[in-house]
C-alpha cells in the first residue's frame, strides 16, 4: 500500500472521529432524548464548541470526496511521487489542524490553514499530468 492510500485510510478514520465527537457534543447540548428521537422538528443551532465542530465536520465532508478521488486517480495512474506524497500529507495533517483550530475558535488561523489541505488535493491531481 502506498503512503497516499494509507493517508486516505487515516482520513476515513479521521472522518469517523469527527462524526463521533460531534454526535456526543450534540447529545450533551440537546440531550440524549433528542439523540434517540427521530429528530423531526426544528431545533436551535448548536452553539459553542459543538457548533464549531459541527461546521468543521460539514467542511470535512465537503472536501473528503475530492481527496479520495485524487488519491484514487493517483493510484489508478500509478503516480507516486513527491507531489502525491506531500499532497496527501498536506490534506490529512491540514484537516487535523483545521479541526483543532476551529474547536479553539481561532478563526484567522483556521481560515489560513484551510488552504493547506486544499493545496494538497490540487498537488495530487496535478501529479499525473506533470510526470
Amino acid at each position: 500500500m502506498t503512503a497516499e492510500l494509507a493517508l486516505l485510510a487515516a482520513s476515513v478514520v479521521l472522518g469517523f472521529v469527527h462524526i463521533v465527537v460531534v454526535s456526543h457534543l450534540q447529545s450533551w447540548q440537546r440531550g440524549y432524548r433528542w439523540t434517540a428521537s427521530s429528530r423531526e422538528g426544528n431545533v436551535a443551532p448548536l452553539t459553542g464548541i459543538a457548533g464549531r465542530l459541527e461546521r468543521a465536520l460539514r467542511n470535512y465532508l465537503e472536501t473528503f470526496p475530492f481527496f479520495a478521488a485524487a488519491v484514487l486517480l493517483a493510484a489508478v495512474t500509478r503516480t507516486h511521487d513527491w507531489l502525491t506524497l506531500w499532497g496527501a500529507h498536506f490534506y490529512f495533517w491540514g484537516r487535523v489542524g483545521y479541526a483543532i483550530l476551529y474547536a479553539a475558535d481561532l478563526n484567522s488561523a483556521r481560515s489560513i490553514v484551510w488552504n493547506i489541505p486544499t493545496v494538497g488535493i490540487l498537488m495530487i491531481v496535478a501529479a499525473p499530468f506533470t510526470g
